[in-house]
């Protein structure tokens, strides 16, 4: 588990643009480890953590692109029904709030992948580490 800087873009909500994206950080060797996007009627919000946020950061602001950065946790868990829950509750009984979260785990590897944006960064990091 690692405190991580998360990029948030707003693009347009029209085709190509993810395209465009992932285009640019290829060009600069920028590996995407956690991707999720939620859409609105005029714009998609990207959020990604990637391998060099710092990079990733001005070639996106270079592109004029809207990008607002925040830390989450990475946490590479076991894959198996339960993991998660076990998390949610070392985390409630601090009275830490996961604000939202996203993760992938293919069903034939034996570790996934979480991100997880709670309401304190530095307190639900010392929880999950004891």
């Amino acid at each position: 588990m690692e405190i991580v800087n998360q990029l948030a873009l707003f693009l347009e909500n029209r085709p190509g643009t993810l395209a465009a994206v992932c285009d640019a950080l290829a060009a600069a060797k920028i590996n995407i480890f956690a991707l999720t996007i939620s859409d609105t009627v005029d714009h998609s919000v990207v959020r990604m953590v990637v391998s060099d946020s710092r990079k990733a950061l001005s070639i996106f602001e270079e592109h004029g692109t809207l990008v607002v950065e925040n830390e989450v946790l990475m946490i590479e868990h076991d894959n198996h029904p339960g993991s998660l829950s076990e998390i949610a509750k070392k985390l409630a009984s601090k009275k830490i709030n996961i604000e939202y979260a996203y993760l992938s785990g293919s069903p034939r590897v034996k570790r996934g992948l979480l991100i997880l944006r709670p309401n304190n960064v530095k307190k639900a990091f010392e929880a999950l580490s004891g």
